[in-house]
Formats: C-alpha cells, sequence, structure tokens
C-alpha cells in the first residue's frame, strides 16, 4: 500500500503531462529495443566478418611457419604477428577451455579453421576474451597460437544519433499533446471566471474543428444560462415592482382605518411583506453581480470602522487581531457582508465577536456569537436562499432566509469563501476567508 501511494504520488496531475510521458515512455522504450536489435544484428555480421578474416590469417600463418626451417620460424614471428593473434613454440595450456558462447564459437572457428594440423588442447587465459590452442605441426613439433576476440562495437554517432530522435520525437509528443489540452485549460479557465454573477467569459472559436466546435458550444452555453438567469432577474425585478403598489395602498387603507381589529397586525404582515420583497430583489441583484469596481482599502480601519458604528448604536460588537494589509476590494460588497454576518450573530447570540487574522495566502475574518449554534448536518444548507431552520413562517424568529445567502453569494463574487462552524464552548462562528494575492503590507 506504501509503494502505491508513492507511485500515485510520483504520477503526474495533469492531462498534458500524463499523456507526453507515457508517449515518451512508450517511444523510449521502442528505441531501446531498436538500438538492441542494431547492436545485436551489428555485432552478428561484425564477428562472422572477423571469423571469417581471423580464421584465415592464423591458418595462412600457420601454414607458412610449417614449411620454415624449425630454426627460422621464432624469427618470422614479429612478421606474422597481428594485434589479435600471436605465436610461440613453447608453453602450456594449463586452463580449462572457454565456455563463453562467443568465446566458444571464436575458438571453434578458429580450430576447424587450422585443419589438417592437429589442435591438441584450447585453454581460456583468466577471464579475458583470449583463447591459447596447442597445435602440432607436420615435423612433429608444437606450436602455441594465442588468439584474442576482439569486440566490434556500434559507433558512437549511432547512439548519439538514436538518442537526437529520441529528443526531437518527445518535443512532438509534447507539441501534440499541448495541442490537444490547450482548448481544455482553456475551457477550465473560462468556466472559472463565470462567476456567482453568471456573466458570459466568452472563448476564442478558433483552432482545430473540434476545438473551436467546442469553444462555440461552451460560449452558446454561457449566453443561455447569462439569458436564463437575467429573464428571471428580471421577472422577480417586475413582480417586485407590481406588488410595492397593492403593499402600498393595502398599508394606506390600514393607516385610514384604526378602528378595525388587528390593525397593528395588518400592519406587521405588511411590512413583513414590503421586507420580503425588498429583499428578494436585493439577493438577485447581487446573484446577479454588482458594478461596484476594485479599490485597494485599509482592512483593519474597515473593521474598526464597523465595530464603531454598531457600538454608537449601543450594540455589543467587539473586534480582535490585526490583518495588516491593505485589499483590494469590493468596499460595499464587503462591509455588506460583514453586515449581514454581525446582524446574524447579533440577533441569535445578543453579542458579535470579531476576530481577523492573517494567513499564509489569505486573510480570515470570523464573526462569532454565543447562540446556540446550527445543526451539524445543516451548516451548508443555511447558506441557500430562503433556507430556514424553524418550519414556522415568522420572520421575528426565522428570518427570510436571505441573509446568509447574501453574504456567500457576495463573498464568491470577491474571490473568497464563506464557511460556518459551531463553536466547542457554545455559539456559531461565520468564517470569511478572502485572497491575498491583491494585497500589499500597510506601513
Amino acid at each position: 500500500m506504501q509503494m502505491r501511494a508513492f507511485l500515485r504520488r510520483l504520477w503526474p496531475r495533469t492531462l498534458l503531462a500524463r499523456v507526453t510521458l507515457l508517449v515518451v515512455l512508450g517511444m523510449a522504450l521502442a528505441q531501446l529495443l531498436t538500438y538492441a536489435a542494431i547492436r545485436h544484428e551489428r555485432g552478428q555480421t561484425l564477428m562472422n566478418l572477423m571469423l571469417s578474416g581471423v580464421e584465415r590469417d592464423i591458418a595462412s600463418s600457420v601454414a607458412i611457419l610449417d614449411r620454415l626451417p624449425a630454426d627460422e620460424r621464432a624469427a618470422w614471428f614479429p612478421r606474422l604477428e597481428r594485434p589479435n593473434y600471436s605465436f610461440a613454440l613453447e608453453g602450456a595450456v594449463d586452463t580449462p577451455p572457454p565456455t563463453a558462447p562467443a568465446l566458444a564459437r571464436f575458438a571453434e572457428v578458429v580450430a576447424q579453421a587450422l585443419q589438417p594440423f592437429p589442435v591438441l588442447a584450447i585453454g581460456q587465459i583468466g577471464q579475458s576474451d583470449a583463447v591459447r590452442m596447442q597445435l602440432r605441426l607436420s615435423d612433429g613439433s608444437a606450436l602455441y597460437v594465442l588468439a584474442r576476440r576482439v569486440p566490434m562495437p556500434v559507433a558512437d554517432w549511432v547512439t548519439w544519433l538514436l538518442a537526437a530522435q529520441l529528443l526531437v520525437l518527445a518535443l512532438c509528443a509534447w507539441a501534440g499533446m499541448r495541442l490537444v489540452t490547450r482548448p481544455l485549460a482553456r475551457l477550465a479557465q473560462a468556466a472559472d471566471r463565470l462567476g456567482p454573477d453568471l456573466r458570459p467569459s466568452p472563448v476564442a472559436e478558433d483552432g482545430p474543428a473540434e476545438v473551436a466546435q467546442a469553444a462555440r458550444a461552451f460560449n452558446a452555453m454561457q449566453r443561455r444560462i447569462a439569458g436564463t438567469v437575467q429573464e428571471r432577474m428580471q421577472i422577480l425585478a417586475a413582480i417586485s415592482h407590481d406588488l410595492q403598489t397593492p403593499i402600498t395602498r393595502m398599508r394606506l387603507r390600514v393607516d385610514l382605518a384604526d378602528e378595525l381589529p388587528d390593525a397593528d397586525k395588518f400592519r406587521a404582515d405588511l411590512e413583513a411583506m414590503r421586507t420580503l420583497v425588498q429583499e428578494g430583489v436585493g439577493y438577485a441583484k447581487t446573484l446577479q453581480g454588482i458594478e461596484e469596481p476594485l479599490r485597494r482599502l485599509d482592512l483593519d480601519a474597515l473593521l474598526r470602522s464597523l465595530v464603531h458604528d454598531y457600538a454608537d448604536t449601543g450594540r455589543p460588537v467587539t473586534l480582535t487581531g490585526e490583518a495588516g494589509i491593505a485589499l483590494a476590494t469590493r468596499p460595499q460588497a464587503l462591509r455588506r457582508i460583514l453586515t449581514n454576518l454581525v446582524d446574524n450573530a447579533l440577533k441569535y447570540g445578543e453579542r458579535a465577536e470579531l476576530a481577523v487574522r492573517l494567513e499564509h495566502d489569505a486573510v480570515r475574518i470570523e464573526v462569532c456569537d454565543a447562540g446556540p449554534g446550527i445543526p451539524e448536518d445543516q451548516l451548508a444548507a443555511v447558506l441557500q436562499p430562503f433556507y430556514r431552520l424553524e418550519a414556522s413562517r415568522n420572520r421575528e424568529t426565522g428570518g427570510s432566509g436571505l441573509g446568509l445567502a447574501i453574504a456567500h453569494q457576495l463573498a464568491l463574487s470577491l474571490g473568497g469563501t464563506l464557511a460556518l462552524r459551531n463553536r466547542p464552548e457554545g455559539g456559531l462562528c461565520a468564517g470569511l476567508r478572502l485572497p491575498t494575492s491583491m494585497t500589499e503590507h500597510t506601513p
């Protein structure tokens, strides 16, 4: 299992790297097999050529020595010797015959070429590719032949040529895989840019026919999604606009008819309807995106200003920690996120505790309360619109279910995340994490 996990960590994560690695490994294996086949075939051919030449040379030299007088043979040795064989009149063959197939075949071929001179003994010299042969000449005297098997290596340029060929093939494979995977990367980037505002981010419709077709389909999908969301927002805005008039008219009638029973309850219901309509439109606008431009602000100053605003109204809100950075963000959107979180904490926990800290690549702002918390299986669900923990429709206790949803959508539009967790000592913490890729440290 450990070995499998280790190999899995070594395996590339991207499609480009994986396919390129497989193609290059396959070509490298094919190149190695080709190289081995060339070496083997070349070695066999050169060995046959060498044996056919050496055996004739040794046989011719022995025939010459056999015809010379015995006292003149030693003087002819320097003339007949070659780098791969030599002769001697004295010596001994006291080693076993060669066992390696190539050297044994070499000795056998030489021995056959020396006929009709009988070979009395053959022995290998140490661990080298040389053998010593004892044979008998026509006059009965002994002659010792030292024959060496000279290897025939493949030329260096062949190895370099195969290496260069492998490099060229690897580069071609990488370029081909990049041509295939680059459109996928562009589609993934375009999908990432399609944020919570659902604004289309067109992809270039160029390249091969399949790539261009996929880009056109992706762009069409983006336009359909944006059109559908825009249409729903317009419907919601139209309904909200049309409801404003009857709600206002009903409010006026209730105010003119104070003698009606339960007039205060009517007013409360009408105010709840008006607030619900406004929050619904606000959520739709948040989902559609905000036009506020990015600005650089002092995050600590923003948090202190927020805490002071609540303190002026007598609300128990505290702040701990410092970020010490200037953050490039949308100030109004960030302030609305924090306001929604603080209001939610004050509503359910009677006090709000803000804490800020700088992490490796992000800044984290937590808003905690001392309320009852949220069941673990519903922490993610409460970030969805119109989701309320209470089954009751009482807005005084259950709310509209849009405060956390709006904060969640705004956090996504700022490139951040919003997550909820329960405190061990009781209460709920809402953690807002914003990236610091566009921040600078304040003096």
